[in-house]
């Protein structure tokens, strides 16, 4: 049986070649009617467009026109449809954040891979974490810090020396970004049902901007974290070629 595809393509000439090839080949339709949601381009452009289709039913099935494509399926244009049929279905769910800025403000955005809390100043951010209302690190030193979903954990977290977590494992890494104080604090492990709250000290003399997929709200002195299990993205993969096996060959690199 036949799918109706919509094709999306990042702005790179690469991937709006490749999306124009795909529709000659395959037809197109709307992402609101079809049953597949092709996403061409890099990780980015995979999580803008599971950030765009939220509210559609259709999963999406990413080819790799950018860089890493940790989240994407290898390009090919011959044999997509008998992919679609093969392929394998990942459930993950977001990050919710909240973050309330000096002005009193309140911002409220989902990430798939992490939200992370970044000094904006020349001086190093401190960090008072609480985990589900009780104080668990009174200052934290630091560039930063970040919650990091199993999906995302082999993104910024691992670059900033965090663990890789398994997909389906029921907790997020929260992991320090260049630590001053305590010096060689490892971060932890967190339940998925954990609400992580970030308090800003001195946020007038060291101000820290909050991060949820690269979008960011500044200012801030409050940040809370937790998993926002009302929402599903739906992710297509090759067969053996999933998110699990993906994890896994990136531990031997």
């Amino acid at each position: 049986m036949s799918k109706r595809i919509a094709f999306l393509a990042s702005e790179a000439p690469v991937a709006q070649t490749a999306r124009a090839a795909l529709v000659a080949r395959y037809g197109d339709t709307l992402p609101e009617k079809a049953d597949v949601i092709v996403a061409l381009g890099g990780d980015g452009f995979m999580l803008q467009t599971l950030h765009g289709t939220q509210p559609l039913d259709a999963p999406v099935y990413g080819m790799n026109r950018g860089t890493v494509g940790f989240l994407m399926n290898e390009y090919s244009e011959t044999d997509l449809m008998e992919r679609l049929e093969a392929a394998e279905e990942e459930v993950i769910n977001p990050l919710s954040m909240q973050a309330t800025c000096m002005d009193g403000s309140v911002h409220e955005a989902l990430a798939i891979n992490e939200v992370s809390v970044l000094r904006a100043g020349p001086q190093a951010a401190k960090l008072r974490i609480t985990i589900d209302g009780r104080l668990r690190m009174e200052e934290l030193v630091c560039d930063g810090a970040l919650i990091a979903t199993p999906a995302g954990s082999t993104a910024y977290n691992y670059s900033a020396h965090g663990p890789i977590l398994p997909i389906g494992s029921d907790v997020l890494a929260l992991t320090a970004i260049a630590p001053f104080r305590p010096r060689r604090w490892r971060g932890a492990l967190v339940p998925k049902s954990a609400r992580v709250r970030f308090e800003i000290i001195n946020p007038e003399k060291r101000p820290v901007m909050a991060e949820a997929d690269s979008r960011a709200v500044r200012n801030v002195r409050s940040v809370e974290i937790r998993s926002e299990m009302g929402v599903q993205h739906h992710i297509l993969f090759d067969p053996g070629h999933g998110l699990e096996e993906r994890l896994i060959r990136e531990q031997f690199v």
